[in-house]
C-alpha cells in the first residue's frame, strides 16, 4: 500500500502534468490525466457552459459535479475553492460574489497555480487570487470564509477528516460549504483500488459514502444535505486495463458502487472555534482571508 505522502506526491505529479499540457491533450475528467493511458475519462465531468462566469480556458474537465451551482453564494461573500486547478470554479464563484466579494483558490500543484493566475490576469479580476498549499493545512485564516466549494478533490486526499476539520476552521460562524466528490456504496475490486492511475482518477481513493458523511458530522457541521447524487459508470475499455472478463462481469452484475455526490453543510452561527495560527496560515506571500 502507498503511504499518505506517496499518494500526495503521485497526485501532485499527475496534476502538474495536466497543467502543462494543451487542453486538447487532456481527454480526462474527474481528476484524470492527459497521459497516454486511458484512465478515467469523460465519465464524471458535467457541463459548465450555461453557468455565468464560465471560462473555457480554465476548464480542464477535471470535475465530477457543479458545486458552485448549489453553493448559495451571495454578493460580497468570501469564497474559497479547494483544489482550484486552472480556476474554473473560482471564476464561476466570482460571478456570484461580484466585485465586492473575494475568491481564493487553493491548489498544491505549482503549475496549476501558475495557470490559474494567468487566467485571472487575462480576465482582469483583482478580487480572485490563488494560493499554493495543502488543503489539510490551508494557507488562510480561521473564521474568514462565507462559503467553501470543491469539485472532486477531497477524494484525492488521504486524510479526509483533516480536510473537513480545516473547512470547519476556515468558515465563519454561519458559513457553509458545497462539495462535489466521489464516494462508494460498495467494495471496489482490489485490482482497481490498488492501481496508481485510479488514485489520480478519483476512484481508487474513494471511501464509503456513509463514512464520508460521518466525517462531516464528526467535526461539527450541521444541516448536512445531499444536493445531488448520481451513479458513475466506468466503461469496459477502462475496466479492461485492470480486470479480466470474468471480473468485469462480476463487477457489473453488482449494484452501482461508484457515485458522484454534491453535499452541503453548515457551521452553526454561534460556533466560534478558537483561531489557531498554523505555520502557513498567514505570510507575506499568502496573506490572509
Amino acid at each position: 500500500m502507498n503511504t499518505e505522502q506517496e499518494i500526495k506526491d503521485m497526485v501532485k505529479q499527475k496534476y502538474s502534468e495536466i497543467a502543462m499540457q494543451d487542453k486538447e491533450m487532456n481527454a480526462s475528467s474527474c481528476c484524470g490525466s492527459g497521459s497516454q493511458s486511458k484512465e478515467v475519462y469523460n465519465i464524471m465531468s458535467e457541463e459548465y457552459d450555461s453557468l455565468e462566469g464560465y471560462n473555457p480556458d480554465a476548464d480542464l474537465g477535471l470535475g465530477c459535479g457543479l458545486p458552485t451551482q448549489f453553493a448559495k453564494i451571495k454578493k460580497g461573500d468570501t469564497v474559497i475553492d479547494l483544489g482550484s486547478g486552472a480556476g474554473n470554479d473560482c471564476f464561476v464563484a466570482r460571478a456570484e460574489t461580484g466585485e465586492t466579494g473575494k475568491v481564493i483558490g487553493i491548489d498544491f500543484a505549482e503549475p496549476m497555480i501558475n495557470k490559474a493566475r494567468m487566467n485571472a490576469d487575462k480576465l482582469g479580476f483583482n478580487n480572485v487570487e490563488f494560493r499554493q498549499g495543502d488543503i489539510e493545512n490551508m494557507p488562510v485564516a480561521s473564521n474568514g470564509a462565507d462559503v467553501i466549494v470543491s469539485n472532486c478533490v477531497l477524494n484525492l486526499v488521504p486524510n479526509k477528516e483533516a480536510v473537513f476539520a480545516e473547512i470547519f476552521r476556515t468558515l465563519k460562524p454561519g458559513g457553509h460549504f458545497s462539495i462535489s466528490d466521489i464516494v462508494l456504496t460498495g467494495a471496489l475490486p482490489d485490482k482497481i483500488k490498488n492501481a496508481a492511475e485510479m488514485y489520480a482518477g478519483c476512484v481508487a481513493s474513494a471511501i464509503d459514502k456513509n463514512e464520508y458523511l460521518s466525517y462531516i458530522d464528526k467535526v461539527g457541521f450541521e444541516n448536512i444535505i445531499i444536493q445531488k447524487d448520481k451513479a458513475v459508470v466506468v466503461p469496459d475499455d477502462i475496466l479492461k486495463d485492470y480486470l479480466n472478463d470474468a471480473e468485469i462481469a462480476s463487477y457489473k452484475s453488482s449494484e452501482t458502487v461508484i457515485r458522484s455526490i454534491t453535499v452541503y453543510a453548515e457551521k452553526a452561527a454561534g460556533n466560534t472555534m478558537p483561531v489557531e495560527t498554523t505555520a502557513n496560515s498567514c505570510s507575506p506571500n499568502t496573506g490572509c482571508c
